[in-house]
């Protein structure tokens, strides 16, 4: 690997993790400014697929399922699709921003790890084993506030919860993309586009608010949470994997709980207690204790 291909790969990964970080407070921030999930889900979609469906009409066949086939594509579609999106922006209406970046990507090497062990029996290294107990531990101490229903977190324990199943829901995405081979590109436009019917349901069984919403808050949803995150992340983490390796990609995200809280501090106001600074310095350890540990052992 050369320099330049290095440093590029840091960039890359470093630029993810910002994009990550920071979609947590603009949910939140949606969710403030009187949007809800189904209007958040909605501009996602259509300016993702937007994006997508003009560059992958003619490389993708058949459109736009590709070499997944119909049947795993919308499998897909359901589990990262618009229920996903739901939930996950949901999460950010009961709980503050902090709270999705911190549980989710916690729990998803630990869940992952379960599912792998399920399923085909594999255990994970004594490293990394410890690495995921930490971060149990640490989620748990991060929680605290929520579980106990503190003045300052009320209803957080609501939004916590669905956070655990978003890292849920991902965890079995994961294992599945694997299982098949599906590259990250078919699963992303076929997700998005196979998402447009089911948005109909969304509009007609959820409250939407866009109408009274500023025009400046549906474009920065849409950018945000469409392009950015749905197109422009995905990409530069697959370049990360392609000049790094999957094992180096994966020591960015700590940096994604920090991205966040750094972030909903200064646009948000909301400020992490003891508590959760404590259980985000102990979820990050484990972390980085998780990921710089071999898979097996």
């Amino acid at each position: 690997m050369t320099t330049r291909l290095k440093w590029l790969g840091i960039l890359c990964g470093l630029t993810t993790s910002l994009i990550w970080g920071v979609q947590a407070v603009v949910s939140r921030h949606a969710m403030l400014a009187g949007l809800s999930p189904a209007d958040v889900t909605i501009l996602r979609f259509v300016a993702a697929s937007a994006v997508l469906i003009p560059w992958a009409a003619t490389r993708i066949r058949p459109f736009p399922v590709g070499a997944l086939g119909w049947k795993r594509a919308w499998f897909m579609a359901l589990l990262v699709g618009p229920l996903y999106s739901l939930i996950l922006v949901g999460g950010a209406y009961f709980a503050p921003a902090l709270h999705s970046s911190i549980i989710s990507p916690g729990l998803i090497p630990v869940f992952t790890a379960a599912l792998v062990f399920l399923v085909t029996g594999e255990r994970a290294g004594r490293m990394r084993l410890a690495g995921l107990g930490v971060i149990v531990i640490g989620i748990a101490i991060f929680s605290r506030d929520a579980l106990l229903a503190t003045p300052s977190r009320p209803d957080a324990w609501i939004g916590d919860l669905l956070f655990v199943l978003i890292a849920l829901m991902w965890s079995v995405f994961g294992l599945q993309a694997r299982r098949w081979g599906a590259s990250s590109i078919e699963v992303t436009v076929a997700s998005c586009v196979l998402a447009l019917p089911l948005l109909g349901v969304v509009a007609l069984a959820l409250p939407v608010h866009m109408m009274q919403a500023p025009l400046a808050e549906l474009l920065l949803q849409a950018v945000y949470q469409g392009v950015l995150v749905g197109v422009v992340a995905l990409f530069l983490y697959a370049r990360t994997v392609a000049m790094l390796g999957a094992a180096r990609a994966t020591l960015f995200l700590p940096l994604v709980p920090l991205v966040t809280a750094s972030c909903s501090a200064l646009v948000l106001g909301e400020y992490p207690s003891p508590a959760e600074i404590a259980g985000m310095a102990v979820v990050v350890a484990g972390m980085l204790v998780a990921f710089r540990s071999p898979s097996t052992g």
